[in-house]
This record gives structure tokens, C-alpha cells and sequence, in this order.
């Protein structure tokens, strides 16, 4: 059993999921077909491929038929993610071979795709969900309380996922992974996705025109039709001001490297063989090995965006500011990832505090 990337009609990429004899699973296609219809990013449509084949090979393990799933079964599939092996018991405690936050995701694709077989009515009313008010959030908006209670499914199943802090780089890994970078392209990528809290799709979806150098600006503009396969993410366009000196890194990246290809694209191959191509996931994902590889630092592309959002936030920036910076639909969002404090926080505000209360004397 193996996950497939396929090439449709039109150029366009997606991915199936075949069985023992290389054949597709049809419920899974089925519904992989669906999210594509839906305009679902390739990347997302190989996520949810790759937990349904986890799901199907708990199935085939069982010997359990996909349309009798019980919640019990479901409870099965969870201990089974953590310990593949469900008929052994160990007799020393092992440590899981999955995070709660993975098997949720996991449970996630799942769900979803009962949900779609019971529209298309190829299984029973499977109770998966339950209906609840929508609890209290972290964020609340003006006039919340104005606002009428609503009810939202929720999961009967989910692992409660321990709040962790999201790590970030110090300034002098920033330097150093800059520095370390072989070319002035790649400084720049690592520079703006840094200075601007970009995903690494919009990153290397920037055309020439999105660059406003004159005023300082980047505008990011969902495309769906990249010859990477990159995807904004976003559905709307917005503005993101910079520094001058990624400017600079931008001019210079322009005059000494940018070959002389007819390409909108900003982020392309340099080097001979597919010199003028736009850049890939798979080559930043490169990169970003061979920086980890040099300086020891365990560094991913997500990881420049949470840098990015804490400092704003840390520097005092309202929360609905640092929003519309990262382009977040919701502000839930923003608060929900990037609002833990820890103790240097908290010391901190509280010495801002100190001094407030003497300058007030």
C-alpha cells in the first residue's frame, strides 16, 4: 500500500492511494477526488492521502470493513497509532510513536472522510460528532456578549494535545543561517521570510510585479495556477511593508545572480540544468537541510513565520495588527498560535510595571 502522485489532464498534480495490487483504493479516491474539486492545495490533498493509507492498513490489520466502523473501532485506530503492534502488551512503559497533536490530524482526515460517505449516502449516519455550544474563546471581539451562542460539532474522539510554546530563532541564529546561506538568493529568502512572516508558498510563488520596491511593499497574491504547485494559502490579497535592506538584498540578489531568463517568477533555479525554473518546495526543503547541516541549528520554513509573529508581539504590536500582517482570516487564529507567555514575559512586564508605578509617584 503506497500513497502515488498522479499527473491530471491540464498539468495539475494530485495524489491517489493504491492497494497491495497497485490498484486505488475507490473510497479513498473517491474522496481525495472531492477535496480536489473543493480547490484543496496538492500539499493538503497528500496529507489527508497519507493518513487514510495509516487508517486503511489499521483496517486491513483487523480485518475490519470500512463501512462497519464503530466508535470503538475508532478507539482501536487511536491506540494503534501510538502502538502499531495491538496484540502485543508491553511489559515496560514505551514511549508513543505519535504526539496527541499528530493522531488528532490524523483522526481529522479521517472524520472527514465518513463525513463526505455519509452525503453520498454509501454508509449509515456514523456518530462521529456531537452537537455543542461554541465554548468561550481565548479571543473575544467587541460586543461579544450581543452575540447569539451557536452550535458547533465537535469530535467525540480527541487526545488532549498539550500546549507547547512554538520555538523560535534568537538574532544570532538569524545572522548565522543568513550568513551560512552560499548565495545572495538564498540570503534573500531566508531574509524575507524572516522580515515578513510569509509561509514559504507565497514565498516562492512572488512574481516581479508583487515587488514594490519603490514604496517598500509586497503585496501577496493567491494564485492557483504556479507552475511550481505553490499555493498563497490565503484567498484574498494583502500588503506587507519591509525594510529597506531586504530591498537591498533584493537588488543585489537581482544584479549579481538572476539569470538572464524570461521568468516572472523571483525565486528560481540558478544553477545549469533547470537554470530559469521556478523554485520548488523540495529545493527550499533542501535548504533547509543543508542549513541545519552547517550550523546545527534545527531550522524549518514555518519556523521564520512563528519568529516573526512572537517579536511582533513581544514589541508590543496589537493583536489585530499582527493579523492582517500574517494574513490570518481570524484573529482567533493569531491568538490561539502565538499568545504564550513565558516566564522572561512575565518578568519583563512586570518590571515595565515597577517602573510605571515609580514614575507615577
Amino acid at each position: 500500500m503506497k500513497v502515488q502522485r498522479i499527473r491530471l489532464p491540464g498539468d495539475s498534480l494530485t495524489w491517489i492511494v493504491l492497494d497491495q495490487d497497485h490498484l486505488p483504493i475507490r473510497p479513498i479516491q473517491s474522496y481525495l477526488h472531492y477535496l480536489q474539486n473543493l480547490e484543496y492545495s496538492p500539499n493538503t490533498i497528500h496529507n489527508y492521502a497519507t493518513h487514510l493509507k495509516l487508517f486503511w492498513e489499521f483496517l486491513q490489520q483487523v480485518q475490519l470493513d470500512w463501512q462497519r466502523l464503530t466508535l470503538e473501532h475508532l478507539a482501536d485506530f487511536i491506540r494503534w497509532l501510538r502502538w502499531p503492534h495491538i496484540k502485543v502488551i508491553p511489559l515496560q512503559q514505551q514511549s508513543a510513536r505519535r504526539s496527541e497533536r499528530t493522531i488528532n490530524t490524523i483522526l481529522s482526515a479521517v472524520c472527514g472522510f465518513y463525513e463526505y460517505q455519509e452525503r453520498v449516502a454509501r454508509i449509515d449516519n456514523l456518530k462521529l460528532h456531537r452537537l455543542q455550544f461554541q465554548p468561550d474563546q481565548q479571543y473575544k471581539p467587541f460586543l461579544h456578549h450581543l452575540k447569539q451562542d451557536k452550535l458547533v460539532k465537535r469530535r467525540l474522539l480527541k487526545l488532549k494535545d498539550p500546549n507547547y510554546l512554538p520555538r523560535i530563532l534568537t538574532p544570532d541564529q538569524i545572522k548565522q543561517l543568513v550568513a551560512s546561506c552560499q548565495c545572495g538568493r538564498d540570503q534573500f529568502l531566508i531574509a524575507l521570510l524572516y522580515e515578513t512572516g510569509m509561509r514559504i508558498g507565497q514565498a516562492l510563488g512572488l512574481r516581479h510585479t508583487d515587488i514594490r520596491s519603490w514604496d517598500n511593499e509586497i503585496v501577496i497574491v493567491p494564485r492557483r495556477d504556479n507552475t511550481n504547485g505553490v499555493r498563497a494559502k490565503t484567498l484574498q490579497s494583502y500588503t506587507i511593508h519591509v525594510s529597506k535592506q531586504l530591498m537591498q538584498l533584493y537588488a543585489q540578489y537581482l544584479s549579481t545572480e538572476y539569470p538572464e531568463v524570461d521568468s516572472d517568477y523571483v525565486f528560481i533555479n540558478i544553477w545549469k540544468g533547470r537554470i530559469g525554473q521556478p523554485m520548488t518546495y523540495s529545493t527550499a526543503v533542501d535548504l533547509m537541510r543543508r542549513l541545519r547541516k552547517k550550523t546545527g541549528i534545527h531550522v524549518y520554513a514555518h519556523l521564520f513565520r512563528h519568529t516573526h509573529a512572537t517579536e511582533l508581539i513581544r514589541n508590543g504590536w496589537d493583536l489585530s495588527l499582527v493579523q492582517k500582517r500574517l494574513g490570518h482570516t481570524s484573529i482567533q487564529t493569531t491568538a490561539n498560535t502565538y499568545i504564550h507567555l513565558d516566564d522572561a514575559d512575565l518578568k519583563k512586564a512586570y518590571q515595565q510595571y515597577l517602573e510605571q508605578q515609580e514614575q507615577a509617584k
